[in-house]
């Protein structure tokens, strides 16, 4: 398996988007739940992401999904040596899929997830206490609003309400 780009964005309602981005992308998508859902396109190799539980039309996150635990584990040895501070999680359940991953946020804080996909599962996406703390996040406005109201975790790989400092 190639390295795939990886693009999350937030959005208001989760069918609404998807029925646009299946019109829009001309395919179905590969993943639906109630609060996320995972579109695998070819050509371009990219993964398109759509979540809860941000600021609908804002960024997620970015990132590359690897063809395996192996490559992960490499690009985290380089990148450690580089001094860029991450986060590391080992087969964590997030988005629905058990992965292998870890966490860097660029200069200007956008969130990057590197990561290998071991399983899909059907878990709910569950708040990640370390990852957030990693990533300095605020919960509060929108998104600690919407979860709160419809029941729904924050998800770990759903970052949102970065402070401007962190």
């Amino acid at each position: 398996m190639s390295n795939t780009f990886h693009v999350a964005v937030y959005v208001q309602n989760i069918p609404q988007a998807v029925e646009q981005y299946r019109k829009l992308l001309g395919i179905e998508p590969a993943k639906v739940r109630h609060d996320y859902a995972k579109f695998e396109l070819a050509d371009p190799p990219v993964i398109f992401s759509l979540n809860v539980g941000g600021e609908p039309g804002t960024l997620s996150h970015l990132g590359i999904r690897y063809g395996d635990t192996g490559q992960v584990a490499t690009e985290m040895v380089r990148v450690k040596q580089t001094d860029v501070p991450l986060l590391q999680q080992g087969e964590t359940t997030c988005c629905y899929a058990k992965a292998d991953k870890f966490w860097i946020r660029d200069a200007d804080g956008i969130p990057w997830e590197m990561y290998a996909l071991l399983a899909d599962v059907e878990a709910e996406t569950a708040a990640d206490v370390s990852l957030r703390d990693f990533l300095g996040q605020q919960k509060s406005g929108v998104a600690a609003h919407a979860s709160a109201k419809d029941g729904a975790a924050p998800g770990c790989c759903v970052p949102q309400g970065f402070s401007e400092s962190a």
